[in-house]
């Protein structure tokens, strides 16, 4: 019946901006261009993410990705010193997480585990 995930997908109120930010920012690369959305890569993973303009934004579900780093720690240095809205770094154990927040306040998720 269903035999994987097709894409992750989040809405955003400008396309255009948010596209170059998730390419500036999170160092994703833009495979597809469409009619109010765009489609983006990520590393080596077989999932694209698409970024989807909507004219309201929706309330936050609680739904959202967990993107994997092997080292969390640069990527946390890296992130907060670009300025991006971020939490603080978290170990409950069994995972290093930490959130990211796009010009949307969308939460991104960043962890790793081994």
């Amino acid at each position: 019946m269903i035999e994987r995930i097709d894409t992750v997908c989040i809405k955003v109120m400008n396309v255009e901006e948010s596209s170059k930010w998730y390419q500036n920012i999170m160092g994703f690369k833009e495979t597809y261009k469409g009619e109010g959305y765009r489609i983006l890569s990520i590393g080596n993973s077989a999932v694209p993410f698409t970024i989807e303009e909507a004219d309201v934004m929706s309330t936050n579900n609680g739904t959202y990705p967990i993107f994997f780093s092997k080292d969390i720690n640069e990527t946390y240095r890296k992130l907060k010193d670009l300025g991006v809205n971020i939490s603080e770094l978290h170990n409950d154990g069994v995972n290093n997480f930490f959130d990211v927040y796009d010009l949307d306040n969308n939460k991104l998720q960043i962890c790793y585990w081994k």
